[in-house]
């Protein structure tokens, strides 16, 4: 637990030199040592939630297909946008609350909150018995997603040390993508275990199937006039459940935490700053002095200034620029369609000839697939320039989505029937082709996800937890209109025009990392500040 400081300990804001360097030397740590590996594990549990509770409704959703009476919601593609939807929407505003709690109470304070939230919406969404109820407690449950992408990312950059904040931060990338996959491996055991989606027949107009037979869902469910008498719909409940795990893990890990020290000497308490950060650095290999002063250096500076609000900082051309490209970040890394494959990979899937239940356990593949790219991603924001990172990735997800535009255009899209079906005649690798094509678009976005460390470094310090959380605010508001529309463009436009249409969004992105974004990786978060302020004076 955080040992609290007495008032009397708390310095001015601007403490001279030596004052400084005395009290460095003088303080000692506010608890236990906690090694920075042990740190990242704790905090990123709230990456790895973020992961599980986005991608775990991938095989959920067949199972809510299934209507009432096989135990499933009866869901629609309208309903499927509304459910996914309302998570993204409920993250937009988790990441703008968040970002203001983070900056009023504290980046530790604000992740024990999260998981309490966690907690809430998981056990409400697993237990819904209507679209309307999953949908608020998704909303709540999105509000913590949010508030995690906002909240823990900070956390990170502001806790590691600066030689390998890059990399740490990237670790949050990967806990996401490391979920997900957990999320689609027990999706998995769980639809092997119960047989995929099925229904038992009460009766069926057409003879085809007798009275007590159990079907798989992708058969019946266009005979017309079918009677289901039950199923095994509620699968669901305990795909989404299993997320309640690592939330409580996350709130007992984070109280053994220290808060973080920029954020004490944010609010002039540098006492406590020292002696958290002492809690969480190598002596002598880390200069706590030199990192503490670079803190009071800034905070002398912005001291001389009002307190910022967003307001404020949009009326200053530089802090409105970097405002706008926080902002960017985000939204382009959702218009990469990555979360249209977090969602609803068994759709597509689906729709390129795989079966519901193939659809569920291939999905494993491409979770591997961002994992390992996750791993690499992490090699490649240590060694290269962040900006490089961010090119290579657009460049291959540009290829991976035009890619699948044309297989989809010219080699599924002549094989599909009036219904909607596809039919036998489709070339029997044509639905592996589209398997490793996904798997290479998920493989290029997660190796070369730098948004988030980009985001994490890019505002200065009194907006820092505001200003990011807007910035993930306005991705996750974008996720919330592609989450919702990708449904009804998947079932109005067709596959090949939808991936056509993120592919030229993402010619955007390329653009936009090639000749707006700033390089961040040299500098420590107080120096790269001074070097916004001066470049987009």
């Amino acid at each position: 637990m955080e040992q609290r400081a007495s008032r009397s300990a708390i310095l001015p804001p601007d403490p001279g030199p030596e004052e400084l360097a005395e009290l460095v030397a003088s303080t000692p740590p506010s608890g236990k040592r906690r090694p920075i590996g042990f740190l990242v594990a704790v905090a990123t549990l709230g990456s790895l939630l973020f992961g599980f509770d986005t991608g775990v409704i991938a095989g959920a959703l067949p199972y809510l297909y299934l209507p009432h009476a096989g135990g499933g919601l009866a869901l629609t593609p309208l309903d499927e946008g509304l459910v996914g939807g309302c998570l993204a929407i409920g993250a937009a505003v988790g990441a703008i609350v968040g970002g203001r709690l983070a900056d009023r109470h504290g980046r530790r304070h604000n992740i024990l909150l999260l998981a309490i939230v966690f907690v809430v919406g998981t056990l409400g969404s697993a237990l819904s018995g209507s679209v309307l109820v999953l949908s608020v407690f998704r909303f709540i449950l999105g509000f913590a997603v949010g508030g995690a992408s906002s909240s823990v990312p900070m956390y990170l950059s502001e806790s590691a040390p600066q030689r390998i904040r890059g990399p740490l931060v990237a670790v949050d990338q990967f806990m996401i993508v490391f979920g997900q996959l957990l999320a689609y491996s027990t999706n998995a055991m769980l639809s092997a275990s119960r047989g995929g989606p099925q229904v038992q027949v009460s009766s069926d107009p057409t003879g085809r199937f007798p009275a007590g037979e159990w079907i798989p869902w992708d058969l019946g469910q266009h005979i017309q006039g079918l009677v289901i008498a039950a199923g095994n719909g509620d699968t669901w409940r305990y795909m989404l459940v299993l997320g309640t795990l690592p939330a409580i893990g996350l709130w007992i890990g984070m109280r053994l935490m220290p808060e973080s020290s920029r954020w004490y000497a944010a609010k002039h308490r540098y006492h406590e700053a020292i002696g958290a950060l002492k809690r969480i650095r190598e002596e002598p290999r880390d200069d706590i002095a030199a990192e503490i002063d670079e803190m009071v250096q800034v905070q002398r500076v912005e001291g001389r200034q009002a307190r910022w609000t967003l307001r404020q900082a949009w009326s200053a051309r530089w802090t409105r620029r970097v405002l706008l490209i926080g902002c960017f970040l985000g939204i382009f890394d959702q218009l990469t369609g990555i979360n249209t494959a977090m969602y609803y990979l068994p759709k597509v899937l689906v729709a390129a000839g795989f079966s519901s239940a193939d659809a569920i356990t291939l999905n494993v593949v491409t979770g591997l697939a961002s994992t390992i790219g996750a791993g690499i991603g992490i090699y490649l924001v240590s060694r290269l320039a962040r900006r490089h990172v961010g090119i290579y990735q657009e460049t291959g997800i540009v290829i991976a989505l035009f890619s699948l535009a044309l297989v989809f255009g010219f080699g599924i899209a002549p094989h599909i029937d009036a219904t909607g079906a596809i039919a036998a005649t489709v070339p029997a690798h044509l639905p592996w082709v589209v398997l490793g094509l996904v798997t290479l678009f998920v493989f290029f976005k997660q190796s070369g996800t730098v948004n988030w460390v980009l985001v994490s470094e890019i505002f200065p310090a009194r907006i820092r937890g505001t200003a990011q959380g807007v910035a993930v605010g306005a991705g996750w508001i974008m996720n919330a209109v592609v989450t919702f529309a990708f449904p009804l463009m998947i079932a109005y436009l067709g596959p090949a025009w939808t991936f056509a249409a993120f592919g030229t969004f993402n010619v955007f992105a390329l653009l936009f990392y090639l000749f707006i974004v700033p390089e961040t990786k040299h500098l420590s978060l107080e120096q790269l500040e001074q070097e916004l302020r001066t470049r987009f004076a």
